[in-house]
């Protein structure tokens, strides 16, 4: 008690301590970085390996199959996926729930695997294995640049390329990826009908070039006038100087000829692999990413300073840089609605602090919401964690329940203050009072926040650091109310009413407790009438959500403002042809839209070949087509994303131009796939195809079911080259030899590259394109001339069997078996995620047996769903063990913490109504809101019984005891009901902005604390009584009891 009062009375330590801990919250909370979403890593790895020229078959495998064999021997995989296309192996890896430092002992696993199968078994043409991590730093760009000329011309290609590298030397980017721009490559053109004349083929002109260009040290030679580097030089970029190189016979020794009179040698750029264009003008596409930790505001803003810059100098090239898209709308927007609302909260918190306490008190109440909330900002700040929405939900939840403890220590010390105590021992005594109960208090909220750290998957980790926030804020915040806040209020003072002309505020109080008091001996009364409504109440909650009332969309993220418009071309379409056809389709969206431009509806609209962005990995193939729109922020001119591609869907989905149309929309939060991805395993593609399409049509009569659409994609025509054993032979010619002529007369190879200011060049030798590689007909390729070894000339024709065939455009594989997904996006005012897959799974049911040989996976969104749903499962009994055991340890008792958790239940009815009031669907975060409530629902019966303990041990009766202790905490339990709602009322309304992500759980605790608390000031009296009833709680003092003995030395 001495060590207490000399606290008390130590004002200089506990303000420079206050001082101190605002300072550093303050100057954290100005310097963290700013960024949307929190940074994770998902535990996602994505691997993409190309090999130039193959088909879907060839490249599943001859890429697919060897990683899929390597990747076995990595532990700790979850699942993978592959798609294999026509040049290009793409894998998806997904771990299981690692820790960070195991995480990295996998990623290096499965580095060295794969290096070591792209070493031994994959085809040297094959490029190496790309490798990245994804998170959400990559998983999205943090911008997009478009750089526009008037042509696809070296002006271009060149201030693209210098605009990149600018780009990657800027603090805080970790990637530029360019879409559209191209190396440039010195390429030799044999003339067949030359080569043969003279006895020479294609590969003697490849040989010979990669024999001539090539640069050799010969080391260092040491003579009399000292020491010389000794070099021959054979590379050069030159085609005047490559036009002299012989070109020698690798089959008939002495036969030659100049390079200049059998091919055309010319400077040019690579085949494109991607094409970006914007109001039908040719463009370099260039998504950047960001480092981990990297403040998104600051790093757009250097972006957008340098794209300033950048126009000056490249305007008079006819050349403009502008930014397409960018972090910082979506980011702001999020961060200003969590502070907004964080603020309005805090005017809640203040505005009921003075009805019930007076403006001197509830000012010092309110001293504590700036005091926790910087120190825990300091904290975090210490962690490297950043300013994000997670953090500022916990942030707006911590809020009102921050002053929770200091109203009723303040309420406590204000009420003897009233009846004339001096106000150094009414500080003292009062918190003396409160102590165990306050202490429970916090203790069981952070008990219910703390087990949802343990959430599993993505949305564990997205949501990870709110119930962090949430806890720290609440532990530092019994700091200031049992220390900072009664010093204060023994300094400062507190106006001692006139006993004989008591206020409107004192009157207001025992107004309250009067009509309480009179409202609860009502009830007493009539103890089974009324315990009966309380149990009606939580059966017609139950019944509301079991009957459908209460409508279920588990996932229900913010919309991002922008969208892809997606162009699946036909499978023999060249990539000319799809940039054509997108190019045709991003014309009539910017027809669709109200304007494209800084003040109209959309901020930009570009034209993407080459490559399709889905929700959790990028497609590439010559088929693939997108039109990225960016959308201006929300104003009254503008619509929402989804009535914008609404609004566009049929006049898009009906042009008549080639290719198939559908849309993507983005949205905030962790990523988790289609509402519906049905994965249609098997063997054969045949049976595989006949259960997809079954499967799309049960998809099609769900009801809201959009955008149905299976990924098995037909693929090129193929001409198979059968070599011809017996002709080879009696031509003497080498097997190897003419499977190599046949490649260099389609794609040509790359005999060698250098690097030329900055650039890489490749000389790539590739046999005359006007005649071979782009003939009128495949059957033109067959009339290629070959030199024979005995000076002969024949036709490839006459040596192989050509053979005409199908090809798949996408082949599949989902945990090693080949696969069809069925996809479909799904309006959820009609039809929930998990009511939808359940549908499926009746349907399928009752048509398996016409598919005997394929088995379903359901996958995507439905696959977080049941793993948060089992997850929270476990965590809420968890939380409820913890609570009850920090109960068990308040009041030593069974039966006592059983009646305060009977507000469980009671707070889970007022979600339900406040649900079917709100018209508000059941979503995965209003059940995260409900777990939560199970620690904070539980302070007011805590503080109600405990009370009604200390009165019933002073020998009072059982009904005596609680309605003057229900009578003595009605107006502190008002106060913290009404704080905590205050500072969640504005983000579970909208007032200062709304979030389909993280409303529901505001909204959640907002009703089930509302009902729960009218309902626990009258139903925990009523089972006290019960329970009570000639029973005297413990004697022995209780562990917290214990802890305010050590901690006042007070006598037991």
């Amino acid at each position: 008690m001495k060590f207490y009062r000399a606290l008390l009375a130590n004002h200089p330590l506990a303000n420079i301590a206050f001082v101190v801990v605002l300072l550093l919250g303050a100057i954290s909370y100005a310097t963290m970085p700013r960024e949307q979403d929190p940074e994770i890593n998902f535990n996602w790895v994505n691997i993409t390996t190309v090999l130039p020229g193959a088909t879907a078959e060839e490249v599943e495998r001859l890429v697919t199959n060897p990683l899929e064999d390597a990747i076995q021997g990595v532990s700790d995989i979850r699942f993978v996926t592959s798609n294999s296309r026509n040049n290009v192996s793409s894998l998806l890896v997904r771990f299981s729930e690692l820790s960070e430092r195991d995480f990295d002992k996998r990623m290096n696993d499965l580095r060295r695997e794969i290096q070591n199968k792209a070493a031994s078994e994959m085809p040297k043409e094959a490029n190496e294995p790309r490798v990245l991590e994804i998170t959400t730093s990559n998983g999205f760009p943090t911008a997009a640049l478009v750089l526009k000329g008037q042509a696809d011309d070296e002006a271009l290609r060149l201030a693209a390329r210098r605009i990149k590298a600018d780009l990657e030397r800027i603090a805080g980017v970790d990637q530029v990826f360019a879409l559209g721009l191209r190396n440039p490559e010195l390429r030799v053109v044999p003339d067949v009908q030359a080569l043969a004349m003279r006895g020479l083929t294609a590969a003697d002109v490849a040989d010979s070039l990669q024999a001539w260009w090539r640069d050799t040290s010969a080391g260092t030679l040491r003579t009399a006038d000292g020491a010389w580097s000794i070099s021959v030089q054979g590379i050069t970029s030159d085609p005047n100087v490559l036009a002299n190189w012989p070109v020698l016979s690798s089959q008939r020794p002495g036969v030659s000829a100049r390079l200049q009179d059998v091919a055309r040698i010319e400077q040019a750029r690579a085949k494109a692999s991607q094409y970006a264009a914007t109001e039908g003008m040719p463009a370099i596409y260039m998504s950047v990413t960001k480092k981990s930790g990297t403040n998104t505001l600051e790093l757009v803003q250097r972006l957008k300073d340098y794209i300033t810059q950048q126009n000056q100098s490249i305007a008079d090239k006819g050349l403009s840089l502008l930014l397409s898209d960018d972090q910082t709308i979506p980011t702001k927007k999020a961060i200003d609605v969590m502070e907004t609302n964080a603020l309005l909260g805090a005017v809640m918190v203040l505005v009921v602090s003075w009805l019930f306490l007076g403006w001197k008190v509830g000012a010092l109440i309110a001293l504590g919401i700036p005091f926790s909330l910087l120190a825990t900002f300091a904290l975090l700040n210490g962690m490297d964690n950043t300013i994000n929405v997670s953090v500022l939900l916990g942030v707006v939840i911590a809020l009102g329940m921050l002053v929770d403890d200091a109203v009723v220590v303040a309420e406590a010390i204000y009420y003897r203050v009233q009846r004339g105590q001096h106000l150094v021992d009414a500080c003292v005594d009062g918190v003396n009072e409160v102590f165990g109960p306050v202490l429970a208090s916090v203790a069981t909220t952070m008990a219910a926040f703390l087990p949802l750290m343990l959430l599993p998957g993505i949305m564990g980790k997205f949501m990870f650091v709110i119930p962090f926030v949430v806890s720290v804020a609440l532990a530092i915040s019994l700091i200031e109310a049992f220390w900072m806040m009664p010093v204060h209020m023994a300094a400062i003072g507190v106006n001692q009413p006139d006993v004989n002309k008591p206020d409107w505020r004192t009157r207001f109080n025992r107004r309250i407790r009067l009509k309480y008091g009179q409202a609860l001996a009502y009830v007493i009364r009539r103890p089974k009438r009324f315990a009966m409504v309380g149990v009606l109440s939580v059966v017609s909650a139950a019944a509301l959500l079991a009957t459908g009332v209460i409508r279920v969309q588990f996932f229900a993220f913010d919309p991002i403002r922008a969208f892809y418009v997606n162009v699946d071309m036909p499978s023999n379409a060249a990539l000319e042809d799809t940039l054509k056809a997108v190019n045709q389709v991003e014309l009539a969206v910017r027809a669709q839209l109200k304007g494209v431009g800084p003040e109209l509806e959309a901020r930009s609209a570009s034209t993407l070949a080459g490559v399709k962005f889905t929700d959790t990995e990028p497609l590439y193939g010559e088929t693939y087509g997108q039109v990225f729109v960016s959308l201006n922020p929300l104003g009254p001119n503008s619509r929402e994303v989804e009535a914008v591609v609404e609004g566009m869907r049929k006049a898009i989905e009906d042009m008549p131009s080639a290719g198939k149309k559908s849309f993507t929309m983005l949205a905030g939060g962790p990523p988790s796939g289609k509402p519906i991805a049905v994965k249609v395993r098997g063997d054969d593609f045949t049976e595989i195809q006949a259960a997809a399409d079954a499967v799309k049509a049960m998809v099609r009569n769900i009801p809201g079911a959009t955008d149905v659409q299976d990924d098995n994609l037909p693929g090129r025509p193929q001409l198979s080259l059968r070599m011809d054993s017996d002709a080879l032979r009696s031509n003497h010619v080498n097997a190897a030899l003419l499977a190599r002529l046949v490649r260099l007369s389609v794609d040509g190879e790359v005999v060698a590259f250098t690097r030329e200011a900055g650039d890489k060049i490749e000389l790539r030798v590739i046999a005359n394109e006007s005649d071979y590689a782009n003939p009128s007909s495949v059957s033109a390729l067959l009339d290629m001339p070959i030199a024979l070894p005995n000076g002969d000339v024949t036709r490839l024709g006459a040596l192989v069997e050509p053979e005409t065939s199908p090809t798949r455009g996408l082949i599949k594989h989902y945990n090693l078996r080949r696969t069809i997904t069925v996809e479909a996006n799904l309006d959820k005012e009609l039809t929930d995620t998990a009511k939808a897959n359940d549908m499926l799974k009746i349907g399928w049911a009752d048509i398996q047996h016409d598919h005997p040989n394929i088995s379903l996976d359901f996958s995507g969104e439905l696959e977080d769903i049941e793993e948060s749903l089992n997850a929270m499962k476990v965590l809420f009994l968890l939380g409820m063990g913890l609570v009850f055991l920090i109960l068990a340890a308040q009041f030593a008792s069974y039966f006592q913490p059983l009646m305060i958790l009977v507000t469980v239940p009671l707070a889970f009815t007022g979600v339900a109504f406040g649900l079917t009031l709100s018209g508000n669907p059941l979503s995965l975060y209003t059940l995260y809101g409900v777990i939560a409530l199970t620690g904070i629902a539980v302070n007011s019966a805590i503080v109600l019984i405990a009370a009604a303990n200390d009165r019933l041990r002073l020998g009072r009766k059982t009904s005596h005891a609680i309605v003057q202790a229900a009578r003595r905490r009605v107006v502190p339990i008002l106060i913290t009901t009404t704080t905590t709602i205050g500072g969640l009322f504005s983000l579970a309304f909208g007032l200062g902005g709304k979030s389909l992500l993280w409303g529901p759980v505001a909204s959640s605790i907002v009703w089930g604390l509302a009902f729960s608390t009218v309902l626990t000031l009258f139903m925990v009296p009523l089972l006290y009584m019960a329970f009570m009833r000639g029973q005297q709680p413990a004697k022995r003092a209780t562990l917290l009891q214990r802890a305010r003995q050590v901690f006042f030395r007070v006598k037991p």
